[in-house]
């Protein structure tokens, strides 16, 4: 990579993101009568050259209005960021510094595949939505959100071993499989999963509910290798739920250094004003 592509025309466009798959794409809606437009155009192409693992195209809304009214987008430049074919992100403005940002956060450490080595699939985090998820029993000093980034840090249990994970995304996703890091010792082994509930399970109701699939995870499960789900059970999902009964060794501590959701999304259009869709109650299985 490396380079700028230009966008010719729709066709053209959806082409590009196909061919790019799980790859980061960062489109620059751009004209040429724009002055912050031309302003950023050195610029996107140096980061073009910094992050060579992502595809960036231009477009320019003039030649291509039906990509750019698709997009929705009505003020340049605008800059929408793409996965898997999906919208992920968008920046709108001449704000090199904040454009920046937003490729560090999505371009992660791919290797020019899938990064997740799981073909066809990515991984899910850009379409959590991290305000609306929760965590039942986690320790104050070491709370889910440690767990659900790469930064360090690892989610803890407190009262007792169990755990209630509650993620919510903003838009359905299909889910393919979970990659978990954890102590050998005190990590999950019993696990009940749970989708599109209206709200977060207790510990009654999940020890008591039918659930989509139950894990029983070896220590090896545990060394972030994919855990493969019933992929047809996960075709819909709005919100996930993780009920981790107990660990490895029986301990009153459960940690999870990672979890990390591989799938993809459904929806592929509209995506800007990221609205999430809202849960119906848990299928019955």
């Amino acid at each position: 990579m490396g380079s700028v592509k230009t966008v010719t025309d729709e066709a053209n466009f959806q082409s590009e993101l196909a061919n790019a798959g799980t790859k980061l794409v960062v489109v620059d809606f751009t004209a040429t009568w724009c002055g912050p437009c031309q302003r950023m155009a050195p610029v996107f192409q140096q980061y073009a050259t910094k992050y060579p693992k992502a595809v960036f195209l231009k477009v320019d809304v003039d030649q291509c209005q039906e990509t750019a009214a698709s997009q929705g987008v009505s003020a340049m430049p605008t800059f929408i960021f793409y996965k898997n074919k999906a919208k992920i992100d968008r920046l709108q403005g001449a704000d090199p510094t904040g454009l920046e940002a937003k490729i560090q956060q999505f371009y992660g450490s791919e290797d020019g595949e899938d990064s997740e080595g799981v073909a066809g699939h990515m991984d899910l985090s850009p379409f959590i939505t991290k305000a609306q998820c929760e965590c039942l029993n986690e320790s104050d000093e070491h709370p889910l959100a440690h767990a659900l980034t790469s930064s360090g840090g690892y989610l803890e249990s407190d009262c007792d071993d169990q755990l209630i994970i509650s993620i919510a995304f903003n838009q359905s996703v299909k889910i393919h499989s979970l990659k978990i890091k954890a102590p050998s010792d005190k990590g999950p082994k019993n696990i009940k999963i749970f989708i599109n509930q209206p709200r977060t399970l207790d510990f009654d109701l999940a020890d008591n509910y039918t659930c989509v699939q139950a894990l029983q995870l070896t220590p090896e499960d545990l060394e972030g290798n994919p855990v493969n789900l019933r992929y047809v059970k996960y075709q819909n999902v709005q919100n996930i739920q993780f009920f981790i009964e107990d660990n490895q060794h029986g301990g009153d501590v459960t940690q999870v250094d990672q979890l990390t959701i591989i799938g993809s999304p459904i929806n592929t259009t509209n995506m800007g004003d990221f609205k999430r869709v809202t849960g119906t109650k848990g299928e019955s299985h």
